[in-house]
């Protein structure tokens, strides 16, 4: 038998099949077994039936040729092997093999011996004379009742000892030698049927299962399919049903209900995806339109700062203010609009890029930035190109190496590194500094995301950097992530190679 564990991690159709071949093998067994049994006692039965007409048979011979204890003036080794026409116990009636045995005062007399019944011709019979183990396995009959002895070079006998005069025992005996061939041709026989029957209905049970089976299968093929649809973002095209909703069945009481929670799905993925279309369109018209008087403010407030007459120190320090944080109301509106550009999967160029000079171009721009860190390259000697949007992909490592210099603390190294990977190119940012918080890790690409007080914010972080980068890597079929620990974060931009 299939052990319960490996069972039940075998699918449902092998586990219909194994159960259905286990019932029916256990059904043969009994069937097999409680046939043998009964064939076995009616043999038996009929052997028994044999016996006491053979002993019938030798009584009525020997009472017709003398009795018993007249037998007794011919010693047992003067009984020769005697063949003819009904001579001795061997007349009309008797069974090839029947046996018999007179015993007075416990040594062998005649008529003893063995029976053969010609084939050809069954009115004559031979008997054979005993051999001295089969004399004495003979001796130790007991009278009553009935015998299964193996007498040696005869087989298996169905013995009775008979007392038929003072100190006379006469014991009779069948062979057994047919009930245990045909004890044996039955098994056989129920065995070949019972392997060839359940063989036949494990293979038939296989088809059946299979067919009947099928519907689940497309149940559990719709939703394999549903859940690689990317359903998280975007406009989410959810037409998969299930065509069985037939709910007379389980099968198809299952795939209704399936149905009606991927309609339920869908309409909810409309609804969000309406929803988020309306947001980025705020916020792309709402960034759109306040460039210009953020544009405006600061114009203002350098002309207002630089004329020539005379300004008090505290109206030019709150004018240097204006123009500080317009200027960076400026880059979180110019971030907010590309995001919306991004979300709304705006196509961005498409042309050959030397990774090898972006990365070059962007830490000279860094070193200038941060000079208080140090900064370290590790390029290969060949160039390395992808495809893809120049400034964006510039965009996407002055934010990783700003967000390196941004939070952490001077004299922090910064390794910046290219690994070619076969149709693939990694861009390695690695730096010594503190750490991200762990509790922070799992969010840092989420937008408007910022560290604790350990991560300084001097340098007016927006908490887009990292949402750009994600968005942009994504939008080139890369992807990025992020391993830190206190003493080493890295960050890793996966592109494809041109």
């Amino acid at each position: 038998m299939v052990p319960s564990s490996r069972l039940r991690s075998r699918s449902l159709r092998s586990r219909l099949v194994l159960t259905t071949s286990a019932l029916l093998v256990a059904v043969a067994l009994v069937i097999g077994v409680v046939t043998t049994v009964a064939l076995y006692l009616s043999l038996m039965h009929q052997a028994e039936d044999r016996l006491q007409q053979t002993a019938h048979l030798t009584s009525r011979f020997s009472n017709r040729d003398g009795d018993e204890g007249s037998q007794q003036r011919r010693p047992p080794e003067s009984v020769p092997d005697v063949c003819g026409d009904g001579s001795g116990f061997g007349g009309p009636g008797q069974i090839d093999g029947s046996l018999n045995a007179v015993f007075v005062s416990g040594q062998l007399t005649g008529p003893s011996g063995v029976l053969d019944v010609s084939r050809s011709n069954p009115d004559f019979s031979c008997i054979r004379s005993l051999t001295t183990a089969q004399t004495a396995d003979l001796s130790t009959i007991t009278p009553g009742g009935t015998h299964r002895r193996d007498l040696p070079g005869l087989g298996r006998y169905l013995l009775e000892a008979t007392v038929v005069g003072d100190g006379v025992v006469r014991v009779s005996g069948v062979p057994l030698a047919d009930v245990n061939r045909t004890l044996l041709t039955v098994v056989g026989v129920e065995a070949a049927a019972v392997l060839g029957g359940v063989a036949l209905a494990a293979v038939a049970g296989s088809l059946l299962v299979r067919r009947d089976l099928a519907p689940l299968q497309r149940v559990a093929t719709t939703a394999a399919r549903v859940s690689e649809l990317e359903l998280d973002r975007g406009e989410v095209d959810l037409t998969l049903r299930v065509p069985d909703t037939d709910e007379t069945t389980e099968v198809g009481k299952v795939g209704a209900a399936l149905n009606r929670m991927l309609d339920n799905v869908g309409s909810a993925l409309e609804a969000r995806h309406a929803s988020e279309q309306r947001v980025r369109q705020f916020v792309a018209d709402a960034s759109h339109e306040l460039r210009t008087p953020l544009a405006a403010i600061r114009g203002y407030a350098e002309l207002t700062r630089r004329s020539g007459g005379e300004v008090p120190e505290d109206l030019r320090h709150a004018l240097g203010r204006v123009e500080s944080e317009a200027v960076r109301m400026t880059g979180l509106v110019e971030d907010l609009l590309l995001l919306a550009r991004l979300d709304s999967g705006r196509p961005l160029d498409r042309e050959h890029v030397d990774l090898t000079m972006t990365v070059l171009d962007a830490v000279s721009d860094a070193q200038v930035a941060g000079r208080d860190h140090t900064w370290r390259l590790d390029l290969p000697e060949e160039a390395v190109e992808v495809v893809g949007d120049p400034g964006r992909l510039h965009q996407v490592l002055t934010n990783l190496l700003a967000n390196a210099r941004t939070h952490t603390p001077p004299g922090t190294t910064v390794t910046v590194g290219i690994v070619t990977d076969g149709a693939r190119a990694h861009v390695d940012v690695v730096d010594d500094g503190p750490g991200i918080p762990a509790d922070l890790l799992p969010n840092v690409f989420e937008r408007f995301a910022r560290g604790d007080s350990s991560r300084s914010r001097a340098a007016g972080s927006t908490g887009l950097g990292l949402a750009i980068v994600q968005a942009v890597v994504t939008s080139h079929h890369g992807a990025v992530s992020v391993d830190s620990r206190p003493g080493r974060t890295a960050f890793r931009v996966t592109l494809p190679t041109a």
